[in-house]
């Protein structure tokens, strides 16, 4: 588990947008982590599983702008 994630719980549409923004403006490097928030479906799965999911979801969407 080498991908780098934050997980947001609570924020939804602007409010969601606005706290990803903020992260990014004072990371390093934020193109190499990926951000997820919780859903209704994911809340409830063990966090390893979420990470897992998240990490490959963000290869593949890096991937898709590459190609």
């Amino acid at each position: 588990m080498e991908q780098r994630v934050i997980l947001l719980h609570g924020f939804e549409g602007e409010s969601l947008i606005a706290a990803v923004r903020a992260i990014k403006a004072v990371l390093p490097d934020p193109a190499g982590i990926a951000f997820a928030s919780t859903t209704p479906v994911n809340v409830d799965w063990k966090v390893g599983d979420l990470i897992e999911h998240v990490a490959e979801e963000h290869e593949a969407f890096r991937q898709s702008r590459t190609s």
